[in-house]
């Protein structure tokens, strides 16, 4: 019994294994769903062509126009009227300077020209006194009244309060621009801007000491920046002035439109570099930012494409493929230098394969396209 039981309790088992066989079997054999079909993407043949390759020359953003303000006169600073990021129009104070013994010197020349003026009157006094002495005398030497000895000491009185009349206004005219001078370095006590811009330095507090020379203040312009860029000294040497380069500047987004101003006659021995000006326009541009300048050196061929093309994965890139059943498939490619607005594409496509340019986030793997 147990033994049939046994048997029994196989062959039951055997026939329920066939049955469950004969129904995974046909599971199997039905057939696979049909792809998805996406519609409106942009699909482009790619090919190779020629691609012009270019240095990227590194540099510095800095202001075409900077003006760096220094104390003329020696003294104490009084007050400081700016602060750094202001922007200050052409006149406005920037530093006062007490400096006593410029003013005293002011003062002093003042009234030299006041005794230089009260000297010309006493002068002038005096010549039209021996002017009217000569010429009666001169009169009564005609007719014979005087001798000739007092004719002639008459005449030199005369002669000698004209030079005397003429040095008083000789002493004036030195006395007022004595005056002048004095004035204008009184003046440079009052420290003003010498042109429109932003202040991006302030180096002096109220009550520093300072020197003719000393720096108080630096101001630029803007809206006007070059792009001081080290290029190789075999490049540069290939650069004419008002050559136009693309330059790309970190923070400001779209490429700008560069043209070179100065090419440096020396390199530096050590980088084996010259310094290359190239002045650019844009909006967001500030001093000390890092820019790239773009500087053809000669052509290759390669395979290229949209940058919308590539879909970014972390650090890979992939781009979407069309077969020529319009399946899409998603395939991992290296990728190159870039362009405006296109990408090179090192290894992964070969040319005349088409991709995917447009619409890329509606595509899954092995869907139909169609434009």
């Amino acid at each position: 019994m147990k033994r049939l039981s046994a048997g029994a309790a196989v062959a039951g088992i055997y026939a329920v294994l066939l049955t469950s066989s004969g129904c995974s079997g046909k599971h199997d054999n039905a057939p696979p769903p049909a792809p998805p079909t996406v519609r409106g993407v942009a699909i482009q043949q790619v090919g190779r062509e020629e691609i012009t390759d270019f240095f990227a020359a590194t540099g510095t953003v800095r202001s075409a126009v900077v003006a760096s303000v220094a104390a003329r006169v020696a003294g104490t600073v009084t007050a400081v009227h700016v602060r750094e990021g202001e922007r200050v129009s052409k006149g406005k104070l920037l530093v006062t300077v007490q400096a006593d013994e410029n003013a005293s010197g002011a003062a002093g020349a003042a009234a030299a020209v006041e005794e230089a003026s009260l000297g010309v009157k006493e002068a002038l006094a005096r010549r039209k006194l021996a002017e009217d002495t000569f010429r009666r005398f001169e009169k009564l030497y005609l007719e014979q009244a005087v001798t000739r000895q007092e004719y002639e000491t008459r005449l030199t009185e005369r002669d000698v309060a004209e030079q005397g009349a003429s040095r008083a206004e000789a002493r004036l005219a030195q006395a007022r621009e004595q005056a002048r001078a004095a004035g204008t370095i009184a003046g440079y006590s009052k420290i003003t801007a010498p042109m429109t811009g932003i202040v991006t330095a302030k180096a002096v507090e109220t009550g520093a000491t300072v020197f003719p020379g000393t720096p108080l203040v630096t101001i630029e312009q803007e809206k006007h920046y070059r792009l001081e860029a080290s290029v190789p000294d075999n490049l540069a040497s290939g650069l004419r002035l008002g050559q136009e380069l693309e330059v790309s500047v970190d923070g400001v987004g779209d490429a700008l439109h560069g043209r070179v101003v100065e090419v440096s006659p020396v390199a530096d021995p050590d980088t084996r570099t010259a310094t290359v000006k190239i002045d650019i326009t844009g909006n967001g541009l500030r001093t000390g930012m890092f820019g790239r300048a773009r500087i053809a050196v000669g052509r290759s061929s390669g395979i290229v494409v949209p940058k919308g093309a590539l879909l970014e994965r972390g650090m890979l890139s992939y781009v979407w493929v069309v077969g020529t059943d319009n399946s899409a498939l998603l395939r991992l490619v290296k990728t190159g230098r870039e362009l405006a607005g296109r990408v090179e594409i090192v290894s992964g496509l070969a040319h005349g394969e088409r991709v995917v340019t447009g619409g890329g986030e509606k595509v899954a793997e092995g869907a139909r396209v169609q434009q």
